[in-house]
């Protein structure tokens, strides 16, 4: 009798290109938590919906950026699950593979993956609140990190405005280039394989619909039932970090 994983295999083994999704519930099983479960400790007496804003920035840019740096340093400590290293597998496996995630941590790129759109933007690239200039950070916290710590930001090196965090905040477009390309992706690809994600979040959720449209077949991982499960041909109620290497141990046997 075939199973899940013997459909996923062999899709997998035909296809073209290979598209991933990844959302909160992938970074979550490496101990980071998701975007409102960040807010413990001191950090609890605020709203993310309040810090996550450009008006917060310029209203107190010295405690937005102090919440940012501490889940910086959080990412940072965390590793890779054994579901990041498997779709670095996979990718070197598949002719081609191209991995959107809304996550803002490194997680994908420090197990390998090489492909990588961030549709949220990135913990680890800040650039200037007024120009744009990209901004190279430490990786080494400023001593001891504690949450509800205020830390002023770095000044521009092109105009000396204040450096903000490289993420998307609420009322901010997604990044152009890269939603484009995602785009581009999803109308392109063969397989799409949604993992961790409730896909609720448009325009984001607009795209595994887009590559239905486009005629991919559609796989989700997902521990709970989600809207959008009546797109996915294939569904397993499973854990990213449990499936992934099951499926990237397969391509590896024979058919």
């Amino acid at each position: 009798m075939r199973t899940f994983l013997d459909s996923v295999r062999d899709t997998l083994g035909k296809a073209r290109h290979v598209v991933v999704f990844t959302g909160a519930g992938m970074s979550a099983e490496s101990g980071i938590p998701t975007f409102r479960d960040a807010l413990t400790g001191l950090w609890s007496q605020y709203e993310a919906e309040r810090l996550a804003t450009p008006e917060a920035f310029r209203r107190d840019p010295a405690l937005v950026w102090g919440w940012y740096e501490w889940r910086r340093l959080r990412a940072l400590q965390a590793q890779p699950h054994e579901g990041h290293v498997a779709l670095a597998a996979i990718e070197r496996h598949v002719g081609r593979m191209t991995l959107i995630t809304q996550n803002v941590d490194d997680l994908h790129e420090r197990a390998g993956s090489r492909e990588v759109l961030h549709l949220h933007g990135s913990l680890h690239a800040p650039r200037c609140s007024r120009c744009g200039q990209a901004h190279a950070l430490s990786t080494v916290w400023p001593g001891e990190p504690e949450g509800g710590r205020r830390l002023a930001p770095p000044a521009c090196v092109a105009c000396a405005a204040p450096v903000r965090p490289g993420v998307v905040w609420f009322g901010e477009s997604l990044p152009a280039d890269v939603l484009q390309r995602a785009a581009a992706a999803a109308d392109d690809c063969d397989l799409w394989i949604t993992v961790g994600t409730s896909g609720l979040v448009y325009p984001a959720a607009e795209l595994p619909q887009r590559a239905a449209r486009a005629g991919a077949q559609l796989v989700q991982i997902n521990p709970q039932a989600t809207p959008l499960d009546d797109w996915y041909a294939h569904r397993l109620r499973s854990s990213a970090a449990t499936v992934l290497p099951q499926i990237a141990a397969l391509l590896h046997e024979p058919g």
